[in-house]
C-alpha cells in the first residue's frame, strides 16, 4: 500500500510541476523570441565591439543573458563576437552570463524559489560574469585561445522587416526551442516526482543539509559531469529543498551543472587552450561554491 500511495504522490507531483513550467516557458520564451527579433546577433557584435573594458563586461554580461540557452547556440555566438573583434574580457562576460542568466532560467528559478533568491543569485552571478570577464581581460589570458576561424556565419536577420514578421518569427523561435527543452523539463520534473515520493528526507537532511559542511562543494563539482541543464535541475531543486537539502547546496549544483557542463567544455576544448579552458572551469566553480556559501549564510540570517 505504501508503494501504491507513493506512486500516487509522484504522480499528482509530475503533473503539477510540469504543467506550471510548460505554460511558463511557453509564456517567457515567446517574449525572449520578441527580443531576438529586435534585437538580432548582428547588432549585439556592433554594440560590443570597441566598448572599454568595464563598459564593455557590463554590456557583455548583460547580453549573455539575451541569448539562447545551450551551448549548442552560446559557443558560435561566442565565436562570432571573436571573429568580430570583441575584446577577449567583453567576450568571456557574455559566455559566463549566457548559460546561467537567460529569462527562462530567471522565470523558472523565481516561480519555485522565489523573486529575492532569484534576484540574489542573478545578482552574485552577474557581477561574477562581470567582474572575471574584465580580470582574465586583464591578466591577458587572450593568448590562449586558438586560432579559430568562423566559417558560415549567419546571414542578417532582416532589422526592417515588419512587425508580423517578427512575431512570426518569435513564434517559430519559441516553438522550436519548446521543442528542444520539453524532453528536459519533464525529465526534470519526472526526476523530482520521484524523490519527492520515495526518498525519504532523513536520507537528504544527512548527505546535503545545511549542517553538512561539505555539501556546498561538492554539489557543485558534481554539477559539472552530471550534465544537468538548468531546465532539469530547477523542479529537482525545488524537491531537494522541500526535502531538506541546504538551499546552498542546491544553487551549487544549479551553477556548477548549467554553467560548465561537459558538451559545453567539450565545444570550449576546440577554442581555448587546456590553461584558459581549466580557468574556465575553476572559475565557474568558483563562483558556485561561492554563491552556496552565500545563499547558506543568507538562510541562517
Amino acid at each position: 500500500m505504501d508503494t501504491i500511495a507513493n506512486l500516487l504522490t509522484a504522480g499528482q507531483f509530475f503533473v503539477v510541476i510540469a504543467g506550471e513550467l510548460i505554460l511558463l516557458f511557453i509564456g517567457i520564451t515567446f517574449l525572449v523570441g520578441l527580443l531576438h527579433a529586435y534585437v538580432p546577433e548582428e547588432r549585439i557584435r556592433g554594440v560590443l565591439t570597441g566598448k572599454r573594458p568595464g563598459t564593455g563586461n557590463v554590456l557583455g554580461a548583460g547580453f549573455g543573458a539575451l541569448t539562447p540557452f545551450c551551448s549548442c547556440s552560446t559557443i558560435p555566438i561566442l565565436l562570432g563576437l571573436l571573429d568580430a573583434g570583441v575584446p577577449f574580457g567583453v567576450c568571456m562576460s557574455f559566455l559566463l552570463a549566457s548559460p546561467l542568466l537567460n529569462p527562462v532560467i530567471l522565470t523558472l528559478l523565481a516561480a519555485l524559489v522565489g523573486i529575492v533568491p532569484t534576484a540574489i543569485y542573478a545578482g552574485i552571478t552577474f557581477v561574477a560574469a562581470v567582474g572575471i570577464g574584465a580580470l582574465l581581460g586583464r591578466l591577458g589570458y587572450e593568448r590562449y585561445v586558438r586560432d579559430v576561424t568562423v566559417a558560415g556565419r549567419p546571414e542578417p536577420c532582416g532589422c526592417n522587416a515588419g512587425h508580423g514578421t517578427r512575431i512570426r518569427g518569435a513564434f517559430t523561435f519559441a516553438v522550436a526551442l519548446f521543442r528542444q527543452v520539453l524532453p528536459y523539463l519533464l525529465l526534470g520534473a519526472g526526476i523530482g516526482a520521484f524523490i519527492y515520493g520515495f526518498v525519504p528526507e532523513d536520507l537528504i537532511v544527512a548527505v546535503a543539509g545545511p549542517a553538512n559542511p561539505l555539501a556546498i562543494p561538492v554539489a557543485a563539482v558534481i554539477g559539472v559531469p552530471m550534465y544537468i541543464r538548468a531546465e532539469t535541475i530547477i523542479p529537482i531543486s525545488a524537491v531537494l529543498l522541500e526535502k531538506g537539502m541546504g538551499i546552498g547546496a542546491v544553487m551549487a549544483l544549479i551553477i556548477g551543472g548549467a554553467g560548465a557542463s561537459i558538451p559545453e567544455v567539450t565545444l570550449l576544448a576546440a577554442i581555448f587552450e587546456r590553461r584558459l579552458l581549466a580557468a574556465f572551469v575553476a572559475v565557474i566553480l568558483g563562483v558556485a561554491v561561492f554563491a552556496g556559501v552565500a545563499f547558506q549564510v543568507l538562510a541562517v540570517i
